[in-house]
């Protein structure tokens, strides 16, 4: 793209029309500028649009926006992504160009586009900065000191804002040789200029304070000093630099100082002033308790003074939520302090007490603003609350200091702690309408300072007895009449029992059961949210031995009653797609008891609510739980009761088709992995609707995004295994293979390659597979010249086991001589010999142990007498393999795993527990694949007295020898 008027006129018309109010233009706006973005230079020239005084400031401030996301998908290359192209990226010549022209015109933009090119500077700066951007670094320190020299603190901020952007990384990167490079090449050139603008400024601030300068003056000179903080912890995070080592006293003194000093024109000035000043000074306690951590030795004299600032200075926070981030970082310092060395400064008489008194019970009192984000926003509240990512609140940092102090004077804190729960609990007994904030003030104690025992998810506390505090403060709450009253101590109620499930009897949690059933009708969305997960919980307590506590049989009287309040839970405002409900219809269906009448009723509720969800699928992990719900549900009704799979049917297909009509690709995977279950529960023949289905999944189209191959695999199999002989018809087997080459063609889906084939080879006949097998032998050859991972390997051997158990060795060896003469006996040598002890897994071992027994004992081509050496070194392999100790096998199923938070709809696969793939054991007669060895070698050896024992001598190694010798007298099988 030429940077010409014609130019300057299209991106200034185009960007103008995106402003517009109107759809359509904007679109063709869109568009347009969509399709210049792949020209070369295009980035260069809308950065010259945004440097042209003579276009208007709007269109201007609309293209830095344009050019910072155009950078941020086309300087670098991205990850791993699914699209089959990705946009092209910025030539380097025009990088070079944009370097060269950007900072310069940062620092002579408006503020508003001065912020956008910091933020696209900063991009630029990831990628290339320093090694590819040398020239960065002394362009804006030579910026910053002719700035500074004209007190031109506009520019300053910008300059510190940007060097914050790329100085972060110091922050977050692992600590590497090269980054310590980089760390250090910008020590050497910024921190002596950095501390030189940090002291001006200070002494500017000291200046503009005494002599009564007003607001205006102050707050670019305050954003000036936050940017150094700021920068000061990225280049101190790894390690303590010797410069600022050297010079710890400057920064010390000044970091002091905003600790305590106040100023007027700013605090009194408005929230905006106040806001500035406890920013600073919560980047000054993010500094010292980053000093602290990790130079305390260096820091120590200097501890006293800060420790008596913020101790200080917390006593005027108020409890206004502008001023939590100071409050939580100032706590957290002196967090820091108590579990330290230095922990003496909390030793002293009274101090304990006053910290309980005077810092923790007034930041664990609720505040208009947790009631406000109970009542307004129930997601972020159970988010911080329930889900422990409160970390930075003032009620769980209050805590962490309790915890803290705890380390080195448990039992002092123990007794004033449970001496204040009491008195809360009195306040509350006196007025329980007035005082109900004190009994949830109790309560929150209880739980934030228990501690989880290691290994489980149990919990336990010194404070309390739990199973009296559970009766005479829990219970009241929870078995009250009315649902809706106090909803915020009906949360905290409920939120114990769960946190504290495991300690509650039995007898006493099945009568509380109940009152659990009634709060998923209560009108507070965090109220039923947390009975559900209450229910949900409790379902997976496990006592001694891993035996369920709660049973089928303990949630069967209220059954029909939960189920029903669980699914009228969503015709709350805002619960419609709650995912803790649907967690507990999960879970309480994968426990309960399922009756034909019950198992109707739930999947015309949860397939009702897939219909809706189809329409717009927007929160991934209650969409995840609705289909893990449906998968559950047509396992254990169906499995139980076949004749319902019709029933099932028809409310299901009906779902999964419009999923791959409308093209719902987020749930694709699903789709696929639901109607795999169906397909499995039919008995052959298979309706007519699955074969329809059966043609769509041949599609090649289908299998390019890679999140939808396992979930297209599994239906595959399924297919495979229910309808072998449609599958022989019409070219279908052809078109089979075609997807297998493509799979395993790609070390991403390689195994899933042979999945597919493992199918074949299992469901097919000889006769069916027969003209195709050298094509199969062929491909897996040419993977293994190019691609011999140990993954692939073990993969090929499974495969070689399983053919020769389905179809006899001559076929596997005549089939594989037919690729190439002799490839056979160099397979065997090369791979099988040597990669046979890598196999793990019962089944796996069971096979290879056996097919490779067979091998030996039923091949000519291994028992001719030129091949001695290949057969006793194939039996070494083989002992090896049955003499490795088993490792500790879990025989029952494992626990669903815990779908994460970060689940979304991404390129990662997710697969359904509940909709998992039965591991099939192709080899069900052989009990004992010990035995089934040695009694095959027995036999053989009997034909040929005198034989092997001679080959076994020359060709086992000694151990394995012994461990034959061992294993033939344990199964009364001898070798002549």
């Amino acid at each position: 793209m030429e940077w010409n008027p014609e130019t300057l006129k299209f991106l200034s018309e185009c960007f103008l029309h995106t402003l517009s109010p109107a759809p359509e233009p904007r679109r063709r706006a869109e568009a347009s500028l969509a399709e210049a973005s792949d020209s070369p230079n295009y980035g260069l020239a809308v950065l010259r649009l945004v440097a042209e005084p003579s276009v208007d400031e709007q269109i201007r401030q609309a293209a830095a926006v344009n050019f910072k996301n155009h950078l941020r998908v086309r300087w670098s290359p991205a990850s791993s992504s699914d699209e089959l192209s990705a946009p092209s990226l910025v030539p380097d010549s025009e990088k070079e160009q944009i370097k060269a022209l950007i900072v310069s015109l940062m620092l002579s933009s408006t503020p508003k586009i001065q912020s956008q090119l910091s933020e696209a500077l900063a991009l630029i700066g990831k990628h290339d900065f320093p090694k590819l951007w040398p020239a960065l670094l002394p362009e804006l320190v030579a910026s910053l000191q002719k700035a500074s020299q004209a007190s031109d603190y506009t520019s300053i901020n910008g300059i510190l804002g940007t060097a914050n952007s790329i100085f972060k990384k110091f922050c977050y990167q692992y600590k590497t040789n090269d980054l310590l490079l980089d760390l250090k090449y910008c020590l050497d050139n910024f921190a002596a200029p950095l501390l030189e603008i940090f002291l001006k400024t200070a002494a500017l601030i000291d200046s503009a304070a005494s002599s009564g300068a007003p607001a205006a003056t102050l707050k670019p000179l305050f954003e000036s000093q936050k940017l150094c903080c700021r920068i000061f912890y990225s280049l101190n995070f790894q390690e303590l630099p010797e410069f600022f080592e050297d010079h710890m006293k400057e920064w010390m003194t000044e970091f002091r100082k905003y600790l305590t000093t106040s100023y007027p024109a700013l605090e009194s000035g408005g929230v905006d002033g106040l806001a500035l000043v406890d920013e600073l000074r919560a980047d000054v306690c993010e500094n010292i308790n980053l000093y602290m951590e990790k130079n305390e030795e260096e820091f120590q004299g200097y501890l006293n003074d800060f420790a008596f600032a913020v101790w200080s200075l917390l006593g005027n926070v108020t409890q206004s939520s502008s001023r939590d981030q100071l409050a939580v970082m100032a706590i957290k310092f002196l967090t820091t302090v108590s579990m330290s060395v230095h922990h003496t400064l909390f030793a002293g008489e009274g101090v304990i007490l006053q910290i309980c008194q005077s810092i923790v019970i007034p930041n664990v009192r609720l505040r208009e603003e947790d009631e406000e984000l109970f009542e307004m926003n129930y997601i972020e509240f159970i988010r911080r609350d329930m889900e422990g990512s409160d970390l930075d609140t003032r009620r769980r940092i209050a805590c962490e200091l309790l915890k803290g102090i705890a380390t080195n004077y448990r039992q002092q804190v123990t007794e004033i702690v449970s001496a204040q729960i009491q008195n809360l609990l009195t306040s509350f007994v006196s007025n329980p309408v007035g005082n109900w904030k004190d009994k949830d003030c109790a309560i929150y104690l209880v739980v934030a300072l228990s501690t989880k025992r290691a290994g489980g998810a149990s919990v336990s506390t010194d404070l309390v007895d739990v199973q009296s505090f559970f009766a005479s403060v829990i219970v009241p709450e929870l078995q009250s009449q009315d649902v809706n009253g106090f909803p915020m101590l009906k949360a905290g109620a409920l939120k114990f029992f769960t946190m504290f499930r495991n300690q509650i009897p039995k007898d006493v949690a099945i009568q509380i059961f109940r009152d659990l059933v009634r709060f998923l009708l209560a009108e507070s969305n965090v109220v039923h949210s947390y009975a559900a997960s209450c229910i949900e919980k409790l379902l997976l307590v496990k006592d001694e031995g891993g035996r369920a506590r709660y049973t089928a049989k303990d949630i069967a009287p209220f059954f029909g009653e939960l189920m029903t309040n669980l699914f009228k839970a969503f015709k709350f405002p805002e619960s419609e797609e709650n995912q803790y409900i649907m967690k507990c219809i999960m879970r309480v269906l994968g426990v309960a008891e399922i009756s034909r009448e019950d198992a109707g009723n739930c999947v015309i509720g949860l397939t009702s609510i897939l219909m809706e969800v189809c329409k717009n699928p927007k929160n991934p992990i209650f969409n995840h739980y609705l289909f893990e719900s449906v998968a559950i549900l047509v396992k254990r009704a169906c499995e139980k009761e076949p004749s319902l799979i019709s029933a099932f049917e028809e409310r299901l297909l009906p779902c999964l088709q419009l999923i791959l009509a409308n093209d719902v690709t987020e749930f694709f995977p699903y789709a696929f992995q639901l109607l795999a279950q169906l397909v499995e529960l039919n008995s052959p023949p298979i309706p007519r609707n699955y074969m329809q289905i059966f043609e769509i999944l041949l599609s090649p189209d289908l299998w390019k995004r890679t999140s939808n191959v396992p979930a297209l695999v599994r239906l595959l199999q399924a297919f495979l295994q229910k309808a072998p002989h449609e599958l022989s018809q019409e070219g279908r087997l052809n078109m089979v293979l075609g997807i297998f080459n493509t799979l395993i063609s790609s070390s991403g889906t390689a195994e899933q390659g042979f999945y597919v084939l493992n199918t074949i080879i299992e469901s097919l006949e000889y006769g069916v597979i027969a003209p195709y097998v050298c094509h199969i032998w062929a491909a897996l050859f040419g993977q293994l010249q190019n691609r011999r991972t140990i993954k692939f390997v073990k993969s090929f051997l499974i495969i070689m086991s399983l053919f020769i158990v389905k179809h006899g060795p001559a076929n596997l060896v005549d089939t594989m001589n037919a690729v190439q003469p002799n490839i056979f006996s160099m397979i065997v040598k090369q791979v099988w010999i040597p990669n046979l002890k890598l196999i793990t897994g019962v089944i796996e071992l069971k096979l290879t142990a056996v097919a490779s027994i067979r091998l030996i004992c039923e091949s000519q081509a291994l028992l001719d007498a030129a091949n001695v050496e290949l057969w006793g070194k194939m039996l070494d392999s083989i002992v090896t393999l049955l003499s490795q100790p088993e490792q500790d096998r879990v025989e029952e199923e494992s626990e669903m795993p815990d779908i994460t938070e970060n689940v979304g709809y991404t390129a990662t696969f997710i697969r359904l527990y509940n909709a998992g793939k039965k591991e099939e054991d192709p080899l069900k007669d052989i009990k004992d694949p010990r035995e089934f060895v040695v009694a095959l070698l027995a036999r053989l050896s009997s034909l040929s007295p005198g034989r092997y024992p001679q080959i076994i001598n020359q060709y086992l190694d000694p151990a394995n020898q012994a461990a034959l010798l061992q294993l033939c007298n344990t199964y009364n099988c001898q070798i002549v």
